[in-house]
């Protein structure tokens, strides 16, 4: 779930604990980019994967034709890109404030390596 159930807002992580040892990590943390995507597209990338990229057989296995199968495809494609291309505009602005030294270098890399699912 990354919307709010109340207003539909975007929920954001904070807060991160370990089963094992009970550790607790708060901060702000960034989701991987495919769990970003609205639930629609992780359902679908989720059945094109069991698919095995067969959208011709994935077409049948959801009831819907192919070219609307290919328009929903081509929607994941844009979306996933546009996520990317924002999580590259965030990483030089983090390399940006590490090199003006608004950032420190251990707490950017940190969150380049959180954004690029590094951790």
């Amino acid at each position: 779930m990354i919307d709010c159930p109340v207003c539909k807002g975007k929920l954001a992580l904070s807060k991160l604990k370990c089963g094992d040892c009970g550790i607790v990590m708060e901060g702000n943390f960034t989701l991987p980019r495919l769990a970003r995507l609205p639930v629609d597209m992780r359902v679908l990338a989720e059945q094109m994967i069991l698919c095995g990229g067969n959208l011709k057989e994935m077409a049948t296995e959801i009831g819907i034709s192919y070219p609307t199968l290919r328009r929903k495809i081509d929607e994941l494609i844009a979306t996933i890109a546009k996520l990317k291309s924002d999580d590259d505009n965030l990483i030089a602005t983090i390399l940006e404030g590490i090199d003006k030294g608004t950032i420190k270098s251990e707490e950017g890399i940190r969150r380049i390596r959180e954004i690029q699912s590094e951790i």
